[in-house]
């Protein structure tokens, strides 16, 4: 029997979440806010989400970009979260709930039916215990609760708390701290690191290493010592083998809230504020600092000793080499102000058309 044939037998038995069987649609539309229409039926059983172009009979999906307003017209879903816009684009018979944001009432629903999928799975079945093939250091402390899965190594001194899962073969150095209710992916490597809570690190994240600091001369390159921590913050979330720099003479700071892509590099003493979002592959050079709300597009790089100021946003594929003004919203190699940017570049495109 073939590969083949045997994964077109399982794939569409294969369920890596348990989901809830039905929501009515009343109780969707008080999770994420919205008014019933006065003709909807408040009792009509929802039984699953699906995207806006396989969405069914019994399913609730979204719209949120508009490059998609010709497969909301054609939707056959039993209801559908979209802005007040997009109401008359609806096919009748297709319940409506109007949000202002259909990206996160959806998310919200998703939620609901699969509370699961919010937070990595473990990797084994531990029984929430800690595994006879780990190795925990006897000075370590490890608080009830914690599940630390096979082939993991938790240092001297090292603390981890309640809630906390620890993903197979892992390494928690001496000294680390990882606080409550925390996800530690597989083969993540933690050295020099103080982690808060309801923090999530997917697997390969490498945090606390030596930062790229070398006093560079005609007769070789002289190793700076890095002497600095990483701190990690309250809620972080960060993506599949990135990987952070601690500090040199000073520590390497990721804000509460933030989220990071995966595949991310961040230098030493870089400074990440609260509720930022760097997609995948930005490189933030050393000294560099984003204040809080930084949005910074994939494979864009960060000089550093600069600062980013609040709110501001980055295109994806920039440079960035001087500071950005809060609120600022930035593009191109260098980066500049997008009008500036967008202005150059049609006057770009104009003259090549010209000169053919």
């Amino acid at each position: 029997m073939g590969g083949g044939f045997f994964l077109k037998a399982i794939m569409t038995d294969a369920a890596f979440f348990s989901k809830i069987e039905t929501l009515s649609l009343k109780a969707i539309a008080e999770l994420i806010g919205a008014e019933l229409p006065d003709d909807a039926d408040g009792a009509m059983q929802i039984s699953d989400v699906a995207p806006i172009d396989t969405a069914a009979k019994g399913h609730v999906t979204f719209l949120d970009n508009p490059k998609y307003v010709g497969q909301l017209e054609k939707t056959t879903a039993s209801a559908v979260i979209c802005a007040k816009r997009y109401h008359e684009r609806v096919p009748d018979g297709v319940v409506v709930l109007e949000s202002k944001n259909p990206y996160r009432a959806f998310s919200e629903v998703s939620a609901a039916f699969y509370p699961e999928a919010a937070v990595p799975m473990a990797y084994f079945e531990t029984d929430g215990g800690i595994s006879q093939a780990a190795y925990i250091h006897p000075s370590a402390k490890v608080e009830p609760g914690v599940c630390i899965e096979p082939g993991v190594s938790v240092g001297a001194n090292a603390e981890i708390g309640a809630g906390t899962t620890i993903g197979a073969g892992a390494v928690v150095g001496q000294g680390v701290r990882v606080g409550r209710n925390c996800h530690i992916g597989a083969n993540c490597v933690l050295q020099h690191t103080l982690i808060g809570d309801s923090v999530i690190l997917h697997p390969g994240v490498c945090s606390g290493q030596d930062g790229f600091g070398f006093s560079m001369s005609a007769t070789g390159h002289q190793k700076v010592p890095q002497i600095g921590r990483v701190i990690i913050q309250d809620r972080v979330e960060i993506g599949a083998n990135s990987t952070i720099d601690r500090g040199a003479n000073r520590d390497t700071i990721i804000g509460e809230g933030t989220k990071i892509d995966n595949q991310v590099q961040i230098g030493h003493n870089v400074e990440v504020g609260r509720h930022c979002v760097l997609v995948s592959q930005v490189g933030l050079s050393g000294s560099s600092k984003l204040e809080d709300f930084v949005a910074i597009g994939g494979q864009t790089g960060v000089a550093g000793h600069i600062t980013i100021g609040m709110g501001a946003q980055i295109a994806a594929v920039s440079v960035v080499k001087d500071d950005v003004p809060a609120g600022g919203r930035y593009g191109g190699v260098p980066a500049k102000p997008v009008k500036q940017w967008f202005r150059e570049m049609t006057a770009l495109s104009r003259l090549a058309e010209k000169n053919k």
